[in-house]
């Protein structure tokens, strides 16, 4: 039987045109799908960080390492174990809000201890970071009051520690 999880990698490439194209495209060439793809500059602007966040087997996450490291730009490679990581994402969320339902959303964003970042006479946009189990419940909480928009950044991690992905 196959044991299929999930797994994130963190991937240090240089900061240049085309290097996300490349690797994204090694995923679709080998017939990966990614669960979460997060980019952006490190503290050196020559290099950028891509997290990807895909499920698969072991062989799997193994051979698109075994790929990813082949390409030119890509300068370092590391597999994100979660009881080493600190692992978030964001989320912004519109729903609808009227008199008789504002005061339970402005209690649901103070338990999740998230943050109310537009507030209109029919709706409330919010933000709220955490963990995906986290952000899921907090989603399905919003639910019966009317998501009216949402829109998640992916996951992103750092290894704990003084350990760190660097070229």
């Amino acid at each position: 039987m196959i044991d299929i999880k999930q797994y994130i990698i963190a991937i240090l490439v240089a900061n240049q045109f085309g290097v996300l194209t490349r690797v994204s495209g090694l995923f679709s060439r080998r017939g990966f799908n990614i669960d979460s793809l997060t980019v952006g500059e490190t503290e050196s602007p020559e290099f950028s960080r891509i997290t990807v966040a895909l499920r698969g087997d072991k062989a799997s996450k193994e051979q698109i390492i075994k790929q990813l490291s082949k390409l030119h730009d890509v300068k370092e490679i590391k597999e994100m174990k979660p009881e080493e990581t600190v692992v978030r994402e964001l989320l912004l969320i519109k729903v609808k809000s009227d008199d008789s339902s504002r005061n339970k959303i402005i209690d649901a964003v103070s338990v999740f201890r998230s943050k109310i970042v537009d507030y209109t006479t029919d709706s409330v946009c919010i933000e709220i970071t955490g963990e995906s189990s986290k952000i899921n419940a907090f989603i399905d909480l919003l639910k019966p009051f009317g998501i009216i928009e949402m829109c998640r950044t992916g996951v992103v991690v750092l290894q704990r520690g003084i350990d760190c992905l660097k070229n």
